[in-house]
């Protein structure tokens, strides 16, 4: 295959971090809040859903930090069952939060955790739609990345960098209000 023309991407996290309006902002560029409670007890069953997915995307909320401790397991779930195959980027949600104090989860912590397990790391705001687009564009790119490497004859492969020195990470200070 020499083009992306779909590819399979899981969106993973608990309840209440923004998953949904993630979802519904970069499909439709529209905002919506939604109330998902009783979670819990469907963890076991996305597993079957994500055997065999090129990409995911595991999200967090900033101003909960028990989400990030959430988010590492995602993470390490993945690991386990799809090697290190898998695309996997990490959106610390709520940025639009961040003016209020509200934040509970230290931006250089994310950082170095996503530099050293090769994640591709922003924080977005799905309420205001600030790097949205920009996070599955970039585990998009990389996708193709991993796949024209796959294609290439063994003689020519190239092992891409597993870190690198500048990170997807984009901070936005300036709120929307």
């Amino acid at each position: 295959m020499s083009r992306l023309d779909r590819f399979k991407m899981v969106l993973l996290s608990e309840s209440g971090v923004g998953k949904s309006s993630l979802a519904l902002r970069f499909i439709k560029g529209q905002f919506q809040e939604f109330i998902e409670t009783g979670q819990e007890r469907y963890h076991s069953l996305p597993q079957m859903y994500y055997r065999g997915p090129q990409a995911a995307l595991v999200v967090y909320d900033i101003t909960n930090f028990d989400s990030f401790l959430d988010a590492k397991k995602w993470i390490r779930e993945l690991r386990q069952i799809n090697t290190n195959e898998m695309v996997i980027g990490l959106a610390g949600n709520k940025a639009d939060l961040v003016t209020e104090n509200k934040r509970q989860v230290d931006t250089r912590a994310v950082v170095e955790y996503a530099d050293e397990n090769r994640l591709i790391f922003m924080e977005i705001s799905a309420k205001q739609g600030d790097n949205v687009t920009e996070i599955f564009i970039n585990i998009a790119k990389q996708i193709v990345v991993k796949q024209s490497a796959s294609t290439l004859p063994k003689s020519s492969k190239k092992i891409p960098p597993t870190k690198s020195k500048s990170s997807c990470f984009s901070s936005n200070t300036d709120n929307k209000s």
